[in-house]
């Protein structure tokens, strides 16, 4: 379905490489938005995508940064917006898990790095995006929260579904917050999808997720796609702010 009001649109889609930031990625280009591909590590596969789009006739960026690092998200941010000749949608999708851990043995070391990618990256990258979206009179922030934030998380995973939650949260607060200057801000929540994120999760206990979606399959990062598009687009969603919008399969229903 062609969406009319995304067709020159700016996008940045952060984490964008592999997995639901690539499909992402792909499917605004389809709707004729030009789009910025941040990767940290994924440099040539981001470099890879950006040539496929720049091939539909888009307008396709690389840009690199470990958003771990303070100060690196509102640069990413800047850039981006420098590269594109502006900013329309932000995209949030950068995340890691970093490691499983049991609660007890985790360490400040892990915190720092759990709550420095998946919120605090974040939180400097909305900054950064505002004063660009006001100068284009509004925009759209979609955060990428995760069933985690609602569940609690799977072993090993307590700071990771702490951080997410604190997504869904900020989600709320910059909805209020941003109404004023036009700006929308939803999140989605993925459930189990099959991307780079799970690959070091053990075979039994995908398997074990898998039974738990009353739909019957793990996800894949194409069963996401919709929930951006429709948050992204004012002719869908104008009178929709401050929700998150859950994509797992009938595993939580909230």
């Amino acid at each position: 379905m062609k969406i009319d009001d995304l067709e020159g649109k700016c996008v940045l889609v952060t984490g964008a490489s592999t997995g639901i930031g690539a499909a992402v990625a792909r499917a605004f280009a389809d709707q004729g938005a030009h789009v910025a591909i941040h990767c940290n590590a994924g440099t040539e596969a981001a470099r890879a995508l950006a040539d496929e789009l720049r091939a539909q006739g888009r307008r396709a960026f690389v840009l690199q940064a470990d958003l771990a690092r303070r100060g690196a998200a509102a640069g990413v941010v800047d850039e981006a917006a420098g590269l594109l000749g502006g900013l329309d949608i932000l995209v949030n999708n950068a995340g890691s898990l970093i490691a499983r851990r049991p609660f007890l043995e985790g360490d400040d070391a892990l915190v720092d790095a759990v709550f420095d990618l998946n919120l605090r990256a974040v939180i400097s990258g909305c900054q950064a995006a505002v004063p660009h979206m006001k100068r284009r009179d509004g925009g759209a922030i979609i955060n990428v929260g995760s069933i985690a934030a609602v569940e609690g998380g799977g072993p090993g995973a307590g700071f990771y579904a702490a951080a997410k939650a604190s997504i869904h949260a900020l989600t709320r607060h910059l909805a209020r917050d941003l109404a004023a200057s036009r700006i929308r801000v939803n999140a989605v929540a993925p459930g189990v999808i099959a991307t780079p994120f799970h690959a070091a999760t053990p075979p039994e206990r995908m398997e074990a997720m898998r039974k738990s979606v009353p739909m019957g399959r793990v996800g894949e990062p194409i069963d996401c796609v919709g929930a951006f598009l429709f948050f992204a687009s004012a002719q869908l969603s104008g009178y929709v702010t401050g929700q998150t919008l859950h994509v797992n399969g009938g595993q939580l229903m909230a």
